[in-house]
């Protein structure tokens, strides 16, 4: 089995941002062919992968019967990866947002970058991703942008370093969301985006078909047809996703398997996709350990060798580079490489993604509008 390259510069997460800059006449490539509009609203399920969705069309046949096909969320296909391409129309290897726990160069420790923790100094976000914002640039062409989400996310690292330009509407029930969202619309130029997450967080505990995960899909698809009735003349809906999700049925626990933790300084990622940072000199060692243990189970690469097939994108920025693993661990079969020890709460998760697997992979990208 191969591993699902993102399509950048096709059909990823980066080239929507590209395509709804441009339809509502911020200019640059349309990639997608996304159609003109005044105001274009982008609601965004956590976890919604394309092939769970076609899986249960009796469960969502309002998404089910909107227009649209297919994008490649990008690797890792994590959420912090997926909101940071969206947020800068950039591959992984161009906003550096390379997983959800990198190595901080030189410093010795990892940095969560979804919670943007870390054991040692936190790294200012406008740093670790510089990159102007799809956000800033709509806003400064006189866009009047938005994000309707969680007031809890409003002042967090992430959305610091990748949400700079909006006005952040902090909205926690689904009525709120909604009201945010129809005031965002409002206006005569708008790009308004709203965010949901329930989804994902079931599938963690749940596993995706679960009965809580079919309820909390139903939920999504009548809010996707509220969000839809409030669309003014002259808007244009998109519903996507930041990656898909597998359920784990075999865990591969590095806290109880010696011979995966020999040479291994730091390991970062998460369970379906590893970042290995090695030891001085190991990480050939590592490479052929890991390749051999996890061998019909996991592709298992070193740095350059994903570099080179495109896994970021086509190009990486050289100061990225050290924040990728020595080694890489991404799981092909329904297997998750966990840490019971340093990891207890995630090593628990039934519902598991990051990989470059099809179900982990593609995302919907459904359309309604009033044009």
């Amino acid at each position: 089995m191969n591993p699902l390259v993102p399509a950048y510069g096709t059909a990823s997460l980066a080239d929507l941002s590209a395509s709804l800059l441009a339809a509502v006449g911020v200019g640059g490539d349309n990639p997608l062919d996304l159609a003109p509009a005044e105001r274009v609203l982008l609601f965004l399920v956590d976890g919604m992968g394309a092939e769970l969705l076609r899986a249960h069309p009796g469960v969502a046949p309002f998404l089910s019967s909107m227009s649209g096909g297919v994008l490649t969320a990008g690797f890792p296909a994590t959420t912090v990866t997926s909101l940071s391409t969206l947020g800068t129309g950039l591959p992984p290897g161009g906003h550096g947002m390379l997983g959800y726990q990198l190595a901080v160069p030189g410093a010795g420790y990892l940095l969560n970058c979804l919670r943007w923790t870390a054991p040692g100094p936190l790294v200012e976000p406008g740093a670790w991703q510089p990159a102007p914002t799809v956000y800033e640039r709509a806003a400064a062409a006189g866009v009047r942008v938005s994000y309707v989400g969680p007031a809890r996310f409003e002042t967090t690292g992430l959305n610091r370093a990748v949400y700079r330009g909006v006005r952040f509407v902090g909205a926690d029930e689904v009525d709120d969301r909604i009201a945010g969202v129809r005031h965002a619309l409002a206006e005569p130029r708008a790009h308004v985006s709203v965010y949901y997450g329930d989804l994902d967080s079931t599938g963690h505990v749940a596993g995706w078909g679960s009965p809580a995960w079919l309820d909390q899909l139903a939920r999504v698809d009548r809010m996707a047809e509220r969000l839809a009735e409030t669309l003014p003349p002259g808007s244009a809906m998109y519903v996507t996703a930041d990656h898909g999700m597998i359920n784990v049925a075999d865990r591969v626990d590095v806290d109880t398997l010696p011979a995966l933790r020999e040479g291994v300084a730091m390991l970062g990622g998460e369970s379906r996709a590893r970042h290995l940072y090695t030891d001085p000199g190991a990480s050939a060692a590592v490479l052929d350990t890991w390749r051999e243990v996890l061998a019909g189970k996991a592709w298992v690469a070193s740095r350059q060798e994903a570099v080179e097939s495109g896994w970021f994108g086509p190009d990486v920025r050289r100061e990225w580079l050290p924040r990728i693993g020595d080694v890489l661990a991404v799981p092909y079969t329904d297997c998750a490489i966990v840490a019971s020890v340093a990891e207890p709460h995630e090593a628990k998760f039934l519902g598991c993604h990051g990989s470059l697997t099809p179900a982990e992979q593609y995302v919907p990208l459904l359309e309604t509008s009033t044009r």
